[in-house]
C-alpha cells in the first residue's frame, strides 16, 4: 500500500470522526467563554442524535434527499431547547454548574433510551435509509494530489464544520457581540456597568452550546453510527469537552483539538487495514482515543486557564 493510499483512507475518515467533535466543542467555547461550565455537551449529543434518527426515519419518504440536513436542524432547535434546563439551573437559581452538567447528562442518556424502547419496542431504532454519504467535492476533487486526499469520497459536514470554526471564531473576536459575551465570562460586574445584560449572555451562551451539541449529535448519528442505541453517543460528548480545553477555549484551537482527537479516534476504526497497524491487537487501538486524550490534557497543553469568570454565579449588585 503507497502512502498516497494510506493518506486517502486516513484523512477522510479523520475528517469524519472530527465533525461531531468539531460542532460540540464549539458549542462548549460559547457557553465557557460567557461563564457558564457545560459538562453537559454529552447529553446534549445524546438529544441530537436520537432526535436526528427518530425524525429522519419518520420523515424520509417526506424530505426524500435533504431528510439528514432537515434532521440536523430539528436536532439543533432540539438540543438548543434541552439546555435551557442547564441555563435555567446555572444561571436562574445558581446551582452548581457541574452538578447540573452531570444532571442533564443522566437526564438525556435516560429520557432518549425510554423513548426508544417506548416508540420501537427495543433497545435501539432502525437504520436509516438516507444519511450523510460519501461525496467528491466538485472542482476542488480534481486538484493533483491534494484533490484526491482531500475532496474525494469526503463528506459535507466534515468540510462545513471546518468552515464553522473559523465563522464562531470571528464573531467571538471580532464582533461586538463576541466582545460582550467574553466580557460576561471575564469580569461580568464589569460588563454590568457597561450596560450588559451578564444574564441574557450567559443564556445565549448555553443555549447556543446546546444547537452546537445538537448538530454534533446528530452529525455523528447520521454520518457514523446510521442509528441510535445505548451506544451511539459513547464519551463523544466528553472528548468534545477535552478538546475544547485541549483548545484553551479558543475556537479554533477546539477545531485543531477535535482533528487530532478525530484522527486518534480514525486510527482505532481502520487501523486493522493499515500496514503497520494491523499486527497491534484490536483493543489497543480501541482505547488509543482515551489514552491520546488523557496524556494531551495532561502533560502536552501546558497551563490552560479558563474564562475567570467560568462557573462563578453572578449576583447583580453584589461584589
Amino acid at each position: 500500500m503507497s502512502l498516497m493510499q494510506i493518506l486517502m483512507i486516513i484523512i477522510p475518515s479523520t475528517l469524519l470522526w472530527a465533525a461531531p467533535l468539531v460542532f460540540t466543542s464549539l458549542g462548549g467555547v460559547f457557553s465557557e467563554r460567557s461563564g457558564v461550565v457545560n459538562i453537559g455537551l454529552e447529553g446534549l449529543m445524546w438529544i441530537g442524535a436520537f432526535t436526528s434518527i427518530v425524525f429522519n426515519l419518520t420523515f424520509v419518504n417526506v424530505f426524500g434527499n435533504a431528510t439528514p440536513w432537515v434532521a440536523l436542524l430539528v436536532a439543533m432547535i432540539a438540543g438548543a431547547i434541552f439546555s435551557l434546563l442547564h441555563a435555567v439551573a446555572s444561571i436562574t437559581f445558581r446551582a452548581d454548574h457541574t452538578v447540573s452538567g452531570v444532571a442533564i447528562n443522566l437526564l438525556a442518556s435516560g429520557l432518549t433510551l425510554f423513548l426508544v424502547k417506548f416508540i420501537y419496542n427495543k433497545g435501539e431504532t432502525d437504520i436509516i435509509q438516507k444519511g450523510f454519504s460519501k461525496i467528491d467535492i466538485p472542482v476542488l476533487k480534481d486538484i493533483p494530489v491534494i484533490g484526491q486526499i482531500f475532496f474525494q469520497n469526503t463528506y459535507w459536514v466534515s468540510y462545513i464544520a471546518i468552515i464553522v470554526a473559523f465563522i464562531v471564531w470571528y464573531i467571538i473576536y471580532k464582533t461586538p457581540f463576541g466582545l460582550r459575551l467574553r466580557s460576561v465570562g471575564e469580569h461580568p460586574m464589569a460588563a454590568d456597568t457597561m450596560g450588559i445584560n451578564v444574564t441574557k449572555m450567559r443564556y445565549i451562551g448555553v443555549i447556543l452550546s446546546g444547537a452546537f451539541g445538537g448538530i454534533g449529535g446528530a452529525v455523528y448519528a447520521q454520518a457514523i453510527s446510521s442509528n441510535f442505541s445505548h451506544s451511539t453517543i459513547s464519551g463523544q460528548g466528553f472528548m468534545a469537552l477535552a478538546a475544547m480545553i485541549f483548545g484553551k477555549w479558543h475556537p479554533l484551537g477546539a477545531m485543531g483539538a477535535a482533528v487530532f482527537f478525530g484522527f486518534a479516534q480514525s486510527l482505532s476504526i481502520i487501523g486493522s487495514s493499515l500496514p503497520f497497524l494491523k499486527d497491534i491487537p484490536s483493543v489497543y487501538l480501541l482505547i488509543a482515543p482515551y489514552v491520546l486524550t488523557i496524556l494531551a490534557l495532561t502533560g502536552f497543553i501546558g497551563r490552560a486557564e479558563a474564562p475567570k469568570a467560568d462557573g462563578v454565579h453572578y449576583i447583580k449588585g453584589s461584589r
